[in-house]
């Protein structure tokens, strides 16, 4: 028995042994913004879905991520809203705090030391009421060839979280994913992207901003990038130079995970092409365009408080949060969270051209203007943050105004004008699982027409 224990502590120590060999290796920066990614998403899913912190470390940073991942371990304070993230020790611990009203950030040791507590931005949301139908109250309007659709797991995809399907401005279809429900705040990843064009078509609006202005950033002054326009950022044609890669320590990954002023980081890269010559997909387009309306406002808190106040208050999304980075901009480009039904909200106001109970927010012919096809991206994208094809080739085909919001890990909202449909999907399902969000949509154009 002796010689069998002996044996056992010998091989664990050799395994140890292998993986600490095998971490001195890798990059720190790597071992870092895996921390970073585990204290983030713990965080904003603890406190701002009400998750439980283990089942999200399992769930949604180890089991679709890399490898090392799995052995990151959190620790989370509930009295101060933070939690901590740290590989074995192998790298120094990552830290995220949580603010009522702006959600989750990370931050460094030094302003995690210093984090007094919970701090809050006030929220002063319209209740949602429950005898009116869905988008002024809940109910909905069920169509059961549609619900009988959502109901197939292979339709719905690996991972389904929440679908709701809007048409004509009702809800008539719905259905969430083990653990998740019509409350659930869910993040949409890139989708943020179409959420911040839209901020931008309302301070446009204020005349506030315009599509053609350049000379956007005083860093830009006296050089090429001065004649990046606005319009070349929401067409992600700027030119710069964004490597967009998640599989490894890139300019997103560096972005999100190790700079607290993504933003500036964002607009410290290179041109690599003349504006508006080349389409290329950039999460740092977005936090610059981020930066630039925030810039609009006189005050921080104004700017704080804008996206809830313009957009969300009067739409009725009460559960949508854009989270800041540690400078205090939104990170526009990924960081929304909001339940299925207020995506679908989103949703139903761009099916409306930008206007909402009657009142125009966005100018009339923005919408327009954001789903038409650029030629840059050889018609795949659209000129404001939204895609007017499916991201990748084939599968069935769908009426031609279709478009697209698209996030990763499988969060889409398919928009199409002429059905009066919006078809939201939510969910934890890696592109590798090769699920394709437009064989759903067909099957619910079928079943409603």
């Amino acid at each position: 028995m002796r010689r069998r224990l002996l044996w056992l502590a010998g091989s664990v120590s050799a395994v140890l042994a292998a993986v600490a060999g095998w971490l001195v290796i890798l990059p720190p920066e790597l071992l870092r913004v895996g921390d970073g990614y585990a204290a983030k998403i713990v965080c904003s899913n603890v406190f701002l879905a009400g998750r439980e912190a283990d089942r999200v470390l399992a769930e949604d940073v180890q089991a679709p991520g890399h490898p090392l991942l799995r052995l990151v371990r959190v620790s989370v304070d509930q009295t101060r809203k933070t939690v901590t993230a740290r590989m074995f020790g192998f790298a120094a611990p990552a830290h995220a705090i949580y603010r009522e009203g702006l959600g989750c950030t990370n931050v460094t040791e030094g302003e995690f030391a210093a984090f007094p507590g919970n701090r809050q931005l006030r929220r002063r949301m319209p209740e949602i009421d429950d005898a009116k139908p869905w988008p002024d109250g809940s109910g909905a309007s069920i169509n059961p060839s549609v619900q009988g659709l959502l109901s197939d797991a292979q339709l719905a995809g690996p991972g389904m979280r929440a679908v709701v399907v809007v048409k004509n401005g009702r809800i008539v279809g719905e259905a969430y994913g083990e653990g998740f429900d019509s409350a659930t705040p869910l993040l949409g990843w890139s989708m943020t992207k179409t959420v911040t064009a839209a901020l931008i078509g309302i301070r446009i609006r204020d005349g506030q901003m315009a599509l053609d202005r350049t000379e956007l950033l005083p860093q830009w002054r006296n050089d090429p990038r001065s004649q990046i326009r606005l319009s070349d950022l929401l067409a992600m044609q700027s030119g710069l130079r964004f490597n967009e890669d998640y599989g490894n320590v890139t300019d997103v990954t560096r972005m999100l995970y190790l700079e607290g002023d993504m933003a500036r980081f964002a607009a410290s890269r290179p041109l690599e092409a003349k504006p508006g010559d080349r389409f290329s997909y950039s999460s740092g387009a977005s936090m610059i365009l981020s930066r630039l309306w925030m810039n609009t406002f006189g005050s921080v808190r104004e700017a704080l408080t804008f996206p809830r106040a313009a957009l969300f208050r009067p739409l009725g999304m009460t559960s949508a949060v854009i989270e800041p980075d540690a400078h205090g901009t939104f990170v526009g480009s990924s960081y929304m969270y909001a339940t299925a039904r207020d995506w679908a909200r989103f949703g139903l106001f761009l099916l409306q051209n930008g206007s909402w109970n009657g009142e125009q927010i966005l100018p009339p012919d923005f919408v327009t203007f954001m789903r038409s096809p650029t030629k840059a991206s050889n018609g795949r994208y659209g000129a404001g943050h939204v895609w007017a094809r499916y991201g990748r080739e084939g599968g069935p085909p769908l009426p031609e105004d279709a478009y697209w919001l698209q996030g990763h890990d499988g969060q889409t909202v398919l928009l199409i004008p002429s059905q009066g449909l919006a078809v939201v999907r939510l969910g934890l399902t890696p592109s590798r699982l090769g699920y394709d969000a437009r064989i759903l949509g067909a099957r619910i154009i079928e079943a409603i027409n």
